[in-house]
C-alpha cells in the first residue's frame, strides 16, 4: 500500500461533528491531531468508541509486557501482515524509545528470529512464537516452553491477546486501504543489505516534522 492508492473509506476530516471530534480526541495524546487509521474508524463512531478502552490497555503500563516486548509482537505482526501503515506509526514512535536497532527492524521486517541481531534468547523465542501464530493460529508445545520459560501466565496471555489485536488493525488498515502517514518510514527504508535510515532519525524526523502520527505508549 502506498500514498497514492484510493482508499476504501476515506478517514473523516476535520472539522468533525462534537461527538466525534470528542472520540478522536480521547484516542490521541492533548492537542494532537487523530491519526489517519483513527479518523477511519470514526466512520463506525460506535465501533470506534468500543475499541478505545481495549485500545489503551493495549498501549498503557497495564500490559504486563514490557514496552520493548510490545513493540517486538507489533512491529512483527504487523510486518508478516503486510501492513505498512501501522508498522510505520510504530516505528516512527516506538524503534528508538525501545532501542530496537536498525539491524534489529530490518530483522522483524524482513528477516528470522535466528538473525544474529538477537541475542537474547527471550526475545528469539518471542518472535519465535509470533511466527507461529501468524503461521498457523497455533503454537506447538516446544515453541510455548521456549517462551514460558522467559514470562509469566499473565504476558503469555497478553503476547496472544496483542498479536491478534494487530492482526485487526493490519486486516482494517490494509482492507480499507488507509492513507500512509506522510511522515511515517516505509518498508523501503529497511531493506536488508542496504544503508537505509536509522531509527533514531525516522523519530526525529517525525517528531519535527508531523503533528498526526503519534501513539501514546506511556498511557
Amino acid at each position: 500500500m502506498d500514498l497514492g492508492r484510493e482508499p476504501r473509506i476515506p478517514p473523516l476530516e476535520a472539522p468533525f461533528e462534537s461527538e466525534t471530534g470528542e472520540t478522536l480526541a480521547a484516542m490521541m495524546p492533548p492537542g494532537v491531531p487523530p491519526i489517519a487509521l483513527f479518523r477511519t474508524f470514526a466512520r463506525n463512531l460506535p465501533m470506534a468508541t468500543a475499541m478505545r478502552g481495549w485500545g489503551a490497555y493495549e498501549l498503557s503500563k497495564r500490559l504486563s509486557l514490557s514496552m520493548r516486548q510490545r513493540e517486538i509482537v507489533i512491529n512483527r505482526v504487523t510486518a508478516r501482515c503486510g501492513c505498512e501503515y501501522e508498522w510505520g506509526v510504530h516505528i516512527a514512535f516506538f524503534a528508538e524509545r525501545v532501542q530496537l536497532t536498525r539491524d534489529q527492524v530490518v530483522s522483524l521486517t524482513h528477516g528470522a528470529p535466528t538473525d544474529p541481531c538477537w541475542d537474547d534468547p527471550s526475545e528469539q523465542a518471542l518472535i519465535e512464537f509470533v511466527d507461529a501464530l501468524h503461521d498457523g493460529a497455533d503454537v506447538a508445545d516446544p515453541q510455548w516452553g521456549a517462551l514460558r520459560a522467559h514470562l509469566d501466565e499473565a504476558q503469555m496471555l497478553d503476547v496472544c491477546m496483542l498479536s491478534g489485536w494487530y492482526h485487526a488493525i493490519s486486516f482494517t488498515a490494509n482492507a480499507t486501504r488507509v492513507p500512509l502517514e506522510e511522515h511515517a518510514p516505509r518498508f523501503g527504508d529497511y531493506v536488508p543489505g542496504e544503508a537505509g535510515v536509522d531509527p533514531a532519525a525516522v523519530a526525529v524526523r517525525v517528531e519535527s516534522g508531523s503533528p498526526g502520527v503519534f501513539l501514546d505508549g506511556e498511557s
